[in-house]
């Protein structure tokens, strides 16, 4: 009976497997936790791009001497640029544009972005992710200060 005494001690000392064990219950965690802040990064990057482009296309749309003209420039102007962002797809932006105050004082342009196609959306039973439509509004003020 002196065999299992000798035996416990040595298996109480041995930690040539401890790295494995650890490392084996850490690394799922921290990939799901790394996967999360590239899927956020892109995602974020994309509603900044989205952002700008509004901003824009509310900036351009000053040349414009009515309200339907402002219409058209800020929609060409989204359409003509939304190229230029690598994450958009000009195919998958909507633009909605108008005056904003009864008085016609300030315009508002809309860029609504549907960001399917990010690869990001393959980590959604993964990773808690937002809502697939970036939507976007900039408003500005006519004339005066």
């Amino acid at each position: 009976m002196g065999c299992p005494d000798r035996i416990a001690p040595r298996i109480a000392e041995d930690a040539a497997g401890a790295a494995a064990v650890e490392f084996a219950l850490v690394f799922p965690v921290a990939l799901i936790f790394l996967c999360g802040l590239l899927a956020y990064g892109i995602y974020f990057a994309a509603a900044h791009s989205v952002q700008q482009i509004a901003a824009d296309a509310a900036r351009a749309s000053v040349a414009g001497l009515d309200d339907s003209e402002r219409v058209s420039i800020a929609t060409r102007h989204v359409a003509s640029s939304a190229s230029g962002y690598p994450l958009l797809r000009p195919d998958r932006i909507t633009v909605l544009a108008g005056a904003l105050a009864a008085d016609g004082s300030q315009f508002e342009v809309t860029v609504a972005f549907n960001s399917e196609d990010l690869p990001i959306w393959v980590l959604s039973g993964l990773v808690p992710l937002p809502q697939k439509t970036i939507e976007r509004t900039a408003i500005i003020t006519r004339g005066g200060y």
